[in-house]
């Protein structure tokens, strides 16, 4: 995922070890998506797209 970021936003993504199967998405300090919440890991297409038009690039 940190890789498709990179290549889709331009911008490194910053991979923070956890436990538990806790995967969340933050951008600029706000909760994008979190698979805690969800209990599953996100659509990466629409992920990416929602980090687009979060950071204004959509």
């Amino acid at each position: 995922m940190a890789a498709k970021i990179k290549d889709h936003l331009g911008t490194d993504a910053e991979l923070v070890r956890s436990s538990g199967g806790v995967f969340e998405v933050t951008l600029d300090g706000a909760l994008v998506y979190s698979k805690k919440i969800t209990g599953q890991f996100p659509n990466e297409d629409a992920l990416l797209v929602e980090l687009s038009r979060r950071a204004g690039r959509a």
